[in-house]
């Protein structure tokens, strides 16, 4: 079963970017807390800024797909970026990662978003794979480029 993401969710989403960060070998990489993902998705007050869908299978979450809204400035219009798409590797070839990825792409449809986007490292080739069987394409004339820790911090005090 695929379904939107609720706070009862938080603790299995959480297991699985641990084995996500564990698969793409930066465990250390994945510190966010339930508090961390409650106050993005599941706000007291305002707003989600995050977005999930999970996997279910027999009560247990197996697989998700975690996003945000974009903005494209030439369209005009709100976009998706899957941040994350995991399976658990013993429930994979099941099809789960397509009905999760069919399931964003029915919500762009729906809310009239142009594009969905994500980024898969380059030595995933089985990811590849899937992505282009169903129908996506890769960006390779785009590089992705990011700020963080000293860098993010010595930048933002030139404000």
């Amino acid at each position: 079963m695929i379904r939107p993401a609720t706070a009862d969710d938080l603790e299995q989403i959480l297991q699985l970017v641990r084995e996500l960060a564990e698969f793409e070998e930066k465990p250390d990489a994945a510190v966010g807390t339930v508090e961390s993902y409650t106050a993005a998705m599941f706000p007291g007050t305002g707003s989600p800024t995050v977005w999930g869908h999970v996997a279910e299978v027999d009560g247990l979450v197996v697989g998700i797909a975690i996003w945000f809204l974009t903005f494209s400035t030439w369209t005009g219009k709100n976009g998706v970026w899957l941040e994350d798409l995991y399976v658990s590797p013993q429930h994979r070839g099941q099809g789960l990662a397509t009905k999760l990825m069919a399931q964003l792409a029915a919500v762009c449809v729906e809310r009239g978003y142009p594009r969905m986007e994500w980024t898969v490292l380059d030595w995933n080739t089985s990811a590849q794979e899937v992505y282009q069987h169903l129908g996506a394409r890769a960006m390779d004339d785009w590089t992705t480029q990011r700020l963080t820790g000293d860098s993010l911090t010595a930048l933002g005090s030139r404000a």
